[in-house]
Parts: structure tokens; sequence; C-alpha cells
């Protein structure tokens, strides 16, 4: 077999599957097997249930910055100043 019955591309000789869909021997030079093993989402994805699942039910809240980094900011910039000064 010098072209691949599926998508029509060319096969290195002795090729086990196709290089360009994947197909093989063992699936049967199928459609299938252009995505099979890709874990892809299909037609009955639902993301708003995947996303309720994989990150939970509340929203993130958003965060001020933390009172340490303000008084690292503070000591620096007294820090800096005072070699400035010198």
């Amino acid at each position: 077999m010098e072209t691949c019955p599926n998508c029509g591309a060319d096969l290195p000789p002795r090729a086990k599957a196709c290089p360009e869909c994947g197909s093989d021997e063992k699936t049967g030079w199928s459609e299938a097997a252009r995505y099979d093993g890709l874990d892809l989402p299909n037609e009955e994805f639902d993301h708003a249930d995947f996303v309720e699942r994989e990150f939970g039910g509340e929203a993130l809240k958003p965060r001020g910055i933390h009172w340490l980094w303000w008084v690292v900011a503070v000591l620096l910039v007294i820090g800096f100043v005072l070699l400035a000064l010198r």
C-alpha cells in the first residue's frame, strides 16, 4: 500500500501507520483513528460543567496586596532614600 485509504496521504515504505491521520491496520484504516487517543472534547462536552467540577462552585475573589508586602516596599523605599542621602 502506497497511499492511505483513509486520507490519501503518501505512506513511507513499510509504514505501520499513516503519518498524516494515524490510521493503521489495527484501527482498520478508519476515520476514527484520526482523533482516537487525543482526549479532545466532542460535541457533548459541556464547558460550564467542566469548570464547575474542576474549580468548584465559588468564584475566586480578588485579593489585595498582603500587608507584609506593603511593609517590605516601605522599608525598601526608606533604605534607598537613606543610601541616596549618604
